[in-house]
């Protein structure tokens, strides 16, 4: 009798046990879910690329917003300072100024410059030289390059713009472009060109293909292509950068975002969206 009672109380702690463990298996699951809120902040010519990564991110962590305010790469990295943003975004580097108030750029993509002209010009290819003597003047009217005669009409991006620092930077015109119109965005200085047949400007490359109303131009001769790009042939490119405070700890939605979007499973959706991703 007692051997079957021992027995009878035996099985009734292998079933209690085997029901909490599966009780903590359970909490164990709800308890490590992602959630919170990831906001993202900076370059105006980095909407597609982050557009494609929150919009995947989120769709596998459902418990997790993430935002992204375009403002421009200064405005992003400020953000990234002052803690306003947990992911400063920027295209451009980051000076050794800003490296050294505490900051951290990590290079999550390659992307071109474009240099476009309205859809009807009749030029076709420009060097670096004479786009940066056209751009502080020297160069004005297109016939000086093979063109159609007309005064050349210059657009470009504000201060602080990444693209603007990214394209300066590379044709050595800093602070000496003379510009006929400043415009805060990518997409307004493609509308600009669009609208003005004379008229030159320069666009992240994920943003001009597929357009209609502007061209790009070769310079030197290659074309402005993800494979250029990445070759480094295509020569005004510039990086797309996630800008992070040096030390500070992301939350853990935030830090999840930032690996994913550095990984190499992050590529395909970097490169469907006009860039080239550099994770191996």
């Amino acid at each position: 009798m007692k051997k079957v009672i021992c027995l009878v109380l035996a099985a009734v702690l292998a079933l209690s046990l085997a029901a909490c463990g599966s009780k903590d298996s359970d909490n164990k699951g709800g308890d490590t879910a992602l959630t919170g809120k990831v906001s993202t902040n900076g370059s105006t010519s980095m909407d597609k690329v982050i557009g494609a990564l929150k919009e995947q991110f989120m769709l596998d962590n459902t418990g997790v917003t993430v935002t992204y305010d375009p403002t421009g790469s200064g405005s992003g990295i400020e953000a990234a300072s002052n803690g306003s943003a947990d992911i400063g975004l920027s295209s451009r580097a980051l000076k050794d100024e800003e490296k050294a108030n505490g900051l951290e750029g990590t290079v999550v993509a390659l992307d071109g410059i474009a240099i476009i002209v309205n859809a009807n010009s009749t030029v076709t290819d420009l060097s670096v030289e004479q786009i940066a003597k056209i751009f502080t003047g020297e160069i004005t009217d297109w016939s000086e390059v093979g063109g159609t005669a007309g005064t050349i009409s210059c657009i470009g991006r504000e201060s602080g713009s990444g693209t603007r620092d990214g394209f300066e930077s590379i044709t050595k015109t800093k602070d000496a472009c003379k510009l006929d119109q400043e415009l805060t965005s990518t997409g307004g200085v493609i509308e600009a060109v669009a609208g003005n047949p004379n008229a030159i400007g320069y666009a992240s490359l994920s943003a001009v293909e597929g357009k209609t109303t502007v061209k790009a131009v070769t310079v030197g001769g290659v074309a402005c292509t993800e494979a250029t790009v990445l070759d480094g042939s295509y020569q005004i490119q510039r990086p797309f950068v996630l800008v992070t405070k040096s030390g500070a700890t992301l939350s853990p939605a935030a830090q999840a975002f930032f690996d994913f979007a550095t990984s190499t499973a992050a590529a395909d959706l970097i490169k469907n969206a006009g860039a080239v991703p550099v994770a191996k």
